[in-house]
């Protein structure tokens, strides 16, 4: 398993992964990150992320039916694992915990 460090993008990747359960595949994702995100998302990088994931061990991918619309060619469908499944638990927790450590006095200036 390569390095296990969680990057942003690769965060919400997984998070849409999650979202979109058993239809999660790569357009697919790209559509609810910039639905969810606002910001425009490129196909190539939802399929870096999504290498670089399967790599880590944090998502497994299997092929799908093929289907008439995509040239009779099958989808790639991506699904959390476990370790993706904590690796996310980790970030919200460590999210948390920096959130509740700021003092309200920082928030009061402002």
């Amino acid at each position: 398993m390569k390095g296990t460090y969680l990057g942003e993008f690769q965060e919400l990747v997984l998070l849409a992964i999650g979202i979109l359960y058993d239809d999660a595949y790569g357009v697919a994702i790209k559509d609810e990150l910039e639905s969810q995100t606002g910001r425009a998302v490129t196909l190539s990088t939802v399929h870096a992320a999504l290498m670089r994931l399967e790599e880590k061990g944090y998502v497994r991918s299997r092929f799908g039916g093929a289907t008439e619309e995509r040239g009779g060619r099958p989808k790639r469908l991506f699904q959390v694992t476990i370790a993706g499944k904590h690796a996310l638990e980790e970030s919200q927790a460590l999210r948390n915990r920096m959130w509740q450590q700021i003092p309200k006095i920082a928030w009061d200036h402002l």
